[in-house]
């Protein structure tokens, strides 16, 4: 009788062997091809989820594959370790972020170790460490010599609950995207990188990148913005002055039936010095959210100033000018003219204030038709609009364009919705910026000399704020220049821009510079990335201008960061609720009865949606208890066979159990191989097809096709008889599957008695004249209707399929006696009958 598999022993054994032998280090001197295999690495929580799980676990298959074909492969594993959760958990457990983040580490490291991953721990890096953040500031002083860094006062996203400024990707619907508190707008000194230096090449380069989701790219589309369209200006009427506004339909111009700024504008901040009522206007404005999504559905509001403009064609023709909440300053010139009738925010606008509605646009046959409750910006010709009508759109917006150019009031231009990237925090655990401020010689550049600026371990977070600000001696500090007293920035780098070069690091890591070039890129850019798709814009827009930045620079030739990008889905689970209004964690409920109820109290609880896993509704399953029940191989299995993994993954006491079934099954096929004579023909076959089958699923990152491919091989063996083939394809089912179920692969080779380890071993070959079938399926039909099928040799004559067809049972009821008028052989495929 076949033993029972013990993953207890065998996953604690092999592990142990591959950290002994480092089995998985990279070597950068091999002389194999290379192949770079990354998973966005983890903010050091303290409990890895199933999350994480499934997304290293992918990665784990791919980089063990690739091994098995011939690469050198370099796959990591790090720690993005600064940032908020850190500090909050220091005011909240008394206890120092460092502390609190490397015992996290320590937890999280035991955790992935549990689950066999072959990651190169000898190339670990926490973004904490002076070792990791000091070259980031040498990087950040390379980029500034540059002048793709500097500093100025800028109105800024700031969440009152954590007191520190947010970029605009970090802000959502109007909220701290880590705090959910309302973010407020604030004037501030923060220092930039110039990201908007690379917006055209930022956008141009997602075209070569065709192994990126389509949604990810057309995120990022979005997200950098680029509108071509017209700069003009507007007068005041009646008095000296006015302002540019930026439009993309200048076409629309005479359909236009009011003016609008943003409340930040230059002019509303100064018409509000006398206006009490604008001021209240202002403050509400400044509430509101500054993402895209939060505009468009955010009811539209406007304050009339009282001051008319005049219209670029009629200096007669007076339009109202509004500070209105829907129109933001760092969009354009911080400005609109409102066409209502082709523009939705402008319509609604208009419907709220009583404005015309004049269409300028219009279908053929639809020139009179009025707007209804939605604007149309459909194609059309130009109506109502003197020298433009007649004109389809875009020769209309060339023409307003040229007679404004003419005329010297607009011109043409393109604006970017991309704003150069604040990089500015007022928090402790982060990178400190490498800048002293003198008040003889401004703002000086740490000397490299100097570096790292290691962040002071003797502070206190009793008092809400950044510690950086009251330290009584780290901040004090004489100037570079001129040595006189000076204070250092307190301010912190943003964490992204710890995870903009990490994988950078991974690649090479000298003690005296930031990467060897050279090392650097003979390893990028990373071959296959795989994370989470709410990283398309902050993380991974980031990424991309980093690499570009240290090339222009002359720090790197590698421009794109990551050439194929895969968003896995997520896991989730059914959440529960109690009586109370508390959410319970799977554990802490069961079933009885027929319902769920809390395991404390007996009480019958609620059940909520299947959701994302996530801390705040408790809807977590932890995997170290999953490991000791089942063993990492089962866990691993259950990751990849349930679902596409671009999909969400329900996670299910069922399916963990069916992976935990089917390991055993292996294990039984491995424990109880016979060696025997004989061939099996379609055993050969099926074995070569699926080795064949699983190495392009697992290129394409299609795991749960490759897994299915391995049941059916399983099945297959099973059903078998003992013959040679059947022990070939036992043996060589262990290197299939070594990707997957690593533990038991390594522990069926060495009960086998082969040589070495099943993680250095080669994928199996495949014989292609076994991928042929020696047999087809031939239709039979009788006047294009399926009869019959017949299973014949390969390249059987036409003669022959004719025979056989005629003799066919059904096709006899059919024809009855009679003989068919016609008779059409198409080999290999078909025989049809025209009766």
């Amino acid at each position: 009788m076949a033993s029972r598999f013990n993953p207890l022993s065998a996953d604690a054994r092999w592990q142990k062997i591959w950290d002994e032998r480092e089995t998985f280090r990279a070597s950068d001197a091999s002389a194999k091809p290379k192949s770079y295999v990354l998973e966005m690495f983890p903010y050091p929580s303290g409990r890895i989820h199933m999350g994480h799980v499934r997304n290293y676990t992918m990665g784990d298959v791919l980089a063990r594959f690739r091994r098995m074909t011939g690469h050198e492969v370099l796959h990591p594993m790090g720690w993005d370790a600064f940032g908020m959760p850190a500090e909050n958990a220091a005011m909240e457990k008394n206890v120092h972020p460092g502390t609190w983040t490397r015992a996290n580490i320590a937890a999280m490291k035991a955790q992935l170790k549990r689950l066999g991953f072959a990651l190169d721990w000898s190339r670990e890096i926490a973004t904490c460490e002076p070792e990791y953040y000091g070259q980031e500031q040498a990087l950040f002083l390379d980029l500034y010599e540059a002048g793709l860094v500097y500093r100025k006062e800028s109105a800024v996203n700031w969440d009152p609950v954590d007191m520190t400024v947010l970029a605009n990707e970090q802000v959502i619907d109007g909220k701290g995207w880590r705090s959910g508190a309302v973010v407020e707008k604030r004037k501030l000194s923060q220092w930039f990188l110039k990201i908007t230096d690379f917006a055209d090449d930022l956008l141009n380069g997602l075209g070569a990148l065709d192994q990126w989701p389509e949604k990810v790219r057309l995120m990022q589309e979005n997200w950098i913005g680029k509108s071509v369209g017209m700069r003009c200006t507007f007068h005041f009427a009646g008095r000296p002055g006015g302002f540019e506004v930026f439009t993309t339909r200048p076409d629309t111009l005479y359909g236009a039936s009011f003016t609008a700024i943003a409340a930040d504008h230059p002019i509303a901040q100064e018409l509000a010095k006398n206006s009490p009522d604008l001021q209240a206007f202002i403050a509400e404005c400044q509430q509101s959210g500054t993402a895209a999504a939060d505009i468009e559905t955010a009811e539209k509001k406007g304050f009339d100033t009282g001051l008319r403009v005049q219209h670029p064609f009629d200096p007669n023709w007076h339009l109202p000018l509004y500070v209105a909440n829907f129109v933001l300053m760092d969009y354009g010139t911080g400005a609109i003219f409102g066409c209502p009738a082709h523009d939705q925010r402008d319509l609604d606008f208009a419907r709220k204030y009583g404005l015309p509605v004049n269409r300028v646009v219009a279908p053929e046959g639809h020139e009179n038709e009025p707007v209804g409750g939605e604007a149309y910006v459909g194609p059309g010709r130009l109506v109502h609009s003197h020298f433009l009508n007649g004109m389809e759109i875009e020769a209309a917006k060339q023409a307003v364009i040229a007679r404004a150019q003419h005329e010297g009031w607009g011109k043409g231009t393109t604006v970017w919705r991309l704003r150069d990237w604040g990089v500015s925090r007022q928090r402790y655990w982060g990178t400190p910026i490498p800048f002293i401020h003198c008040d003889d010689c401004g703002v000086v550049p740490v000397p490299k000399s100097q570096l790292p600026v290691k962040l002071p371990e003797d502070v206190s977070f009793d008092i809400p704020g950044n510690p950086l600000d009251r330290h009584p001696t780290w901040k004090h500090v004489d100037c570079p220049k001129c040595a006189k007293a000076s204070r250092r920035e307190t301010d912190t780098l943003d964490t992204f821009v710890d995870s903009s070069w990490y994988f950078i690091r991974f690649a090479s890591q000298p003690d005296d510079k930031p990467f060897d070039r050279a090392v650097a890129e003979s390893w990028l850019p990373v071959g296959q990335y795989i994370g989470g798709v709410e990283h398309a814009i902050l993380h991974l827009l980031y990424a991309r201008f980093w690499t570009r930045a240290l090339k222009k620079i002359g720090k790197i030739d590698v421009a794109e960061p990551f050439t194929g990008l895969f968003t896995q889905g997520m896991v989730t689970h059914e959440t529960y609720k109690a009586p109370d209004g508390n959410w319970l964690s799977p554990q802490e409920v069961e079933a009885r009865d027929g319902q769920i109820v809390a395991i404390a109290s007996g009480e019958p609880v609620q059940r909520g949606r299947v959701e994302k896993m996530s801390k705040s509704k408790k809807n977590t399953v932890d995997p170290g208890p999953i490991v000791d029940q089942y063993g990492a191989d089962a866990v691993r299995w259950f990751m990849l066979s349930d679902s596409p993994p671009e999909r969400d993954l329900p996670w299910s006491e069922a399916g963990i159990e069916g992976a935990w079934r089917f390991v055993n099954r292996l294990w039984r096929l491995i424990d109880g191989l016979e060696d025997a004579q004989g061939e099996d023909k379609d055993l050969d076959r099926k074995l070569h097809k699926t080795i064949a089958g699983v190495a392009e699923d697992i290129e394409d990152l299609g795991f749960n096709k490759a897994v299915a491919k391995l049941y059916e091989l399983a099945n297959a063996i099973e059903k078998a008889k003992p013959s040679a083939s059947r022990a070939t394809a036992i043996r060589t089912v262990l290197r299939l599957v070594a990707p997957m179920v690593p533990h038991l692969a390594e522990e069926g080779w060495a009960r086998l008695g082969e040589d070495g380890l099943v993680a250095d071993a080669a994928w199996p070959d495949v014989d292609p004249a076994l991928l042929v079938d020696d047999e087809v399926t031939i239709a039979v039909q009788i006047n294009g209707k399926l009869r019959d099928t017949l299973m014949v040799a390969k390249g059987t004559p036409r003669e022959e399929l004719e025979k056989l067809a005629l003799a066919a049972p059904n096709v006899l009821r059919q024809l009855d006696g009679a003989a068919p008028k016609k008779v059409i052989v198409v080999p290999d495929r078909l025989v049809n009958l025209v009766a």
